[in-house]
């Protein structure tokens, strides 16, 4: 009877043993993604977009203030906002976040993915205007001043940055905003873009350390 009444409070038995309600298991980022509606995942991926443009943007600016002792508005765009950043930060996140427990295979992986879309964009702008926003002609292991090794490695270790530190914070973050705010601020940022790229579609954002028409040596444009 005693050992009845113990076994009734204290189970011992594997079989007898249940996982607290409240305690459901962790899913990743994939599969929290998969489960949100599609309007969701998409007003998730505008915000995210527009953050790691206007980090991108940041950078540069930051770089040429500490270089160039001068404000300089980078980029194609006139707003605070580098678009082949948030395209590179758009895709590491889809692609790399069910292995951002792997950061040096994410590193890899980031310089990979950036390297070809750095090529890409800057062959796309030559040939639609005839011009460069960036140019690694004089660094180390360059690909037609279009990519170089130094650039790679910064941004393997900025995707890196991104998908294993910076995405489970704004998964957090995104989840307090209310989906009203949310949805608001993507829209009116998607009107802000959409406007600036029709201008910027006619007359581009150019000038002095901006642009170049002939090769010249550049760091991480």
């Amino acid at each position: 009877m005693k050992t009845d009444f113990l076994e009734n409070f204290y189970p011992t038995r594997p079989e007898t043993l249940k996982a607290p309600l409240n305690n459901p298991p962790k899913i990743g980022h994939s599969e929290n993604m998969k489960r949100k509606p599609t309007s969701d995942c998409f007003i998730f991926y505008v915000l995210l977009f527009f953050i790691t443009a206007f980090v991108g943007w940041l950078w540069e600016v930051l770089l040429f203030l500490f270089t160039e002792h001068a404000f300089i508005n980078r980029g194609v765009y006139e707003g605070p906002y580098l678009p082949i950043y948030g395209a590179g930060g758009f895709l590491l996140c889809v692609l790399l976040s069910h292995i951002r427990k792997k950061p040096l295979l994410v590193f890899v992986l980031s310089m990979t993915v950036c390297t070809v879309l750095e090529y890409l964009t800057s062959f796309f702008l030559e040939r639609k205007w005839g011009i460069r926003w960036w140019d690694y002609s004089g660094h180390f292991l360059n690909l037609s001043g279009r990519v170089c090794l130094l650039g790679a490695v910064v941004f393997g270790l900025g995707g890196t940055i991104l998908v294993c530190l910076f995405l489970p914070i704004y998964e957090k973050l995104y989840e307090r905003i209310s989906p009203k705010w949310r949805i608001i601020t993507a829209l009116f940022l998607l009107l802000v873009f959409i406007a600036d790229g029709t201008r910027c579609a006619m007359r581009p954002n150019t000038g002095s350390g901006i642009s170049y028409s002939s090769v010249r040596s550049v760091l991480f444009r």
